[in-house]
């Protein structure tokens, strides 16, 4: 079974490899905003909602709307390191949606979840670029093969100012390379 029209065919397995791939690096940060925003469940539903669809359910509005309340939750959380875990929880959620249309926008739907973990690490560590390298590294590491030939089905990475955008890029390069 392929994921609708596009560009190329995503069968419901590929998507769950991306959607264990984001989840995965959503969980590690979600910490972060929990204790940041106490008692807001959206992050963890779209967490929950991500592995539900990892495991084998079928994808359903539960996913579509929990990235969306968690996206909602990043815009009004107070601190950056917040705003990103919530952020990749909302993407972990999402990625049961990945459109099959080779735009550099979709990339972010596979790897802004890793890099917002890479930034969120960063920032703890206050700026220590050693961090960012090691995660960068590691996100590379748990990358499977399939998770690779879907990314490369679209463009690079787009690029951007922002640190989430170049660390972004900057996996999007070493998973490329190591293909």
């Amino acid at each position: 079974m392929t994921n609708g029209a596009g560009d190329f065919g995503l069968t419901m397995d590929e998507l769950r490899v991306v959607a264990r791939y984001v989840v995965e690096s959503a969980q590690e940060v979600l910490p972060m905003y929990e204790e940041a925003v106490p008692g807001d469940p959206r992050p963890r539903a779209a967490v929950d909602a991500a592995w539900e669809f990892v495991n084998g359910a079928r994808r359903t509005q539960l996913q579509r709307v929990a990235a969306l309340d968690a996206h909602r939750a990043a815009r009004e959380a107070g601190t950056e390191t917040a705003r990103l875990a919530a952020r990749a929880a909302g993407d972990a959620a999402a990625a049961a949606y990945l459109h099959p249309i080779a735009k550099a926008t979709q990339v972010g739907h596979i790897l802004r979840g890793a890099a917002c973990a890479v930034r969120v690490a960063e920032l703890l560590a206050e700026e220590d670029p050693d961090v960012a390298d090691r995660l960068i590294e590691r996100a590379r590491r748990r990358a499977t093969p399939v998770l690779i030939d879907v990314l490369g089905r679209y463009p690079l990475a787009p690029t951007g100012k922002g640190r989430v955008a170049q660390l972004m890029s900057t996996l999007d390069a070493s998973l490329r390379a190591s293909r």
